[in-house]
């Protein structure tokens, strides 16, 4: 088994806050992976060097200043009535719907869902906002959400 149960996620809370519900059809599709299977597409796919985004040091891409390529605020929109991502993102990430896409907090804490659901729960994800990096699954275009309330676009190496 790959992945573990909402419910069992130390900050379960963001999926379950009151002021941003998520049907139960997309909560079955938002699926924490287990810490092995964690590792494994974190050291893969965001770094080898560290397991967190605060530490992210020369060689990883994300550290990389050429790796990024807009940045924009995220934070203005998560505290409106607003449901649909910066229009930066939407445009960067043109994704179909079914792809699948990894919410990336730390080495340990991936999460899967498709870029449909994504889109719809943002704001949930964005409770973990410390850097998180959002990859799809054999795509090159990436996002990382900052703490600061802004966010970067760009290309990751294939």
């Amino acid at each position: 088994m790959n992945y573990t149960s909402i419910d069992e996620l130390k900050n379960a809370w963001i999926f379950k806050h009151k002021s941003l519900p998520i049907s139960d059809s997309d909560k079955t599709k938002i699926k924490p992976m287990i810490s092995t299977r964690a590792k494994v597409l974190w050291d893969g796919a965001i770094s080898k060097q560290v397991d967190h985004p605060d530490f992210f040091k020369k060689g990883d891409w994300p550290e990389n200043a050429a790796s990024w390529l807009d940045n924009g605020k995220w934070e203005n929109i998560w505290d409106s009535e607003a449901c649909l991502l910066p229009e930066i993102i939407l445009a960067h990430l043109k994704w179909d719907n079914n792809t699948v896409v990894y919410y990336c907090s730390s080495r340990d804490n991936v999460i899967e869902t498709t870029w449909a659901v994504f889109q719809r729960c943002w704001k949930n994800f964005l409770f973990m906002d410390d850097g998180a990096i959002l990859i799809g699954k054999k795509r090159n275009e990436t996002v990382q959400f900052l703490s600061t309330g802004y966010f970067k676009v760009g290309q990751k190496p294939s």
